[in-house]
């Protein structure tokens, strides 16, 4: 598994109904994506549920990466650049993956997490943590999903959950889930991922 995710920070004032208008037109075009496990449409408004910006931050857990470098290569990923920009694409390896006990619920939240991960500290303890967590989060009433990666280019965890529901258990960036294609979630490698 491999998770991806950019971020288009767009000026206090920015009507997010245009964002909500282009997943809307959109949104289904990854419904049957050879590769990706998921992709969830993601927005921040500034001044709701403690965001400073506003924000559209799509992420993605692929189950190949042929199927994440079509994305980035092949066409799809250049129709968001052209409108906005081409913005970093962040890119963390899979640790852990974990249906939750409202898989089959439509998520309306999802909370991402990153940290660092401290110099000096045993790698296997911080990972095997991170794997923990990540069946704690999926076990908590209302998770659809939770997930975990690491980036080893800046050493920093990403934790990701998706929630059925308006107050997540979990610690982070909250972000509202406009849309979710899921045409790979089933072939997702569950647990731990090492």
């Amino acid at each position: 598994m491999h998770a991806l995710q950019y971020e288009l920070t767009l000026p206090a004032d920015y009507d997010m109904g245009i964002i909500r208008g282009r997943v809307a037109r959109v949104g289904h075009l990854l419904d049957d994506w050879e590769g990706l496990g998921i992709k969830t449409y993601l927005v921040r408004e500034r001044g709701v549920n403690g965001s400073p910006v506003n924000q559209y931050a799509p992420f993605y857990l692929w189950n190949s990466m042929e199927g994440m470098n079509t994305f980035l290569w092949g066409g799809a990923f250049q129709g968001l650049s052209n409108d906005f920009g081409r913005p970093s694409a962040r890119l963390w390896s899979g640790l852990a993956y974990e249906d939750g006990g409202a898989a089959g619920s439509s998520p309306r939240f999802a909370v991402r997490r990153r940290h660092v991960v401290a110099d000096g500290v045993e790698l296997a303890a911080v990972m095997g943590e991170a794997v923990d967590e990540v069946a704690r989060l999926a076990g908590e009433h209302g998770a659809v999903l939770a997930a975990a990666a690491v980036d080893t280019s800046r050493w920093e965890l990403v934790h990701f959950s998706l929630w059925e529901h308006d107050m997540p258990k979990a610690e982070g960036d909250v972000f509202e889930v406009l849309h979710m294609s899921s045409p790979g979630r089933d072939r997702l490698p569950r647990g731990r991922q090492w």
